[in-house]
């Protein structure tokens, strides 16, 4: 409505044709709706086989971050991390099998406690902020939800 009080009067578009695109989106949310009830109402989880698939290559990110903890910018620690990836993946393992030595050859910010980062479970709930992967954040959401669901 406040679209149309701010048009000027010698305004001659045909104002028809502006509503189409949000009758699109909500045909595609609609059908996007259907589908994700469906897939949610069949699926099956099987925790061991997701465990099983996890590598070490997941963890990059947070090899990453853990050089930002010890100061180095993210600009140049992103680099640092994939490094260390193709280092493992020319080796034949997984990232968390390198040595410090291994990746102090990348950066000397590396220490022993490197070995930190090696946890997927630390991994998962470092990611705290809004629409994070923590334990806590998604119990949040859930419980968001259900509310907003009453």
């Amino acid at each position: 409505m406040m679209t149309y009080k701010g048009l000027p009067s010698t305004y001659n578009k045909d104002m028809q044709e502006d509503k189409e695109p949000m009758f699109d989106a909500v045909d595609t949310l609609t059908g996007s709706l259907q589908i994700t009830s469906a897939v949610i109402a069949t699926l099956k989880i099987n925790a061991d086989k997701m465990k099983n698939s996890l590598t070490g290559d997941m963890l990059a990110t947070d090899l990453a971050e853990y050089l930002v903890r010890k100061g180095v910018p993210f600009r140049q620690t992103h680099h640092i991390s994939g490094a260390a990836v193709k280092m493992a993946e020319d080796r034949g393992c997984q990232i968390s099998d390198l040595s410090v030595a291994d990746l102090q050859t990348l950066h000397p910010a590396f220490t022993d406690d490197v070995s930190a980062v090696w946890n997927f479970e630390r991994s998962v709930d470092n990611r705290s902020s809004i629409g994070g992967t923590s334990r806590v954040t998604v119990e949040a959401q859930i419980a968001l939800l259900k509310k907003w669901l009453q």
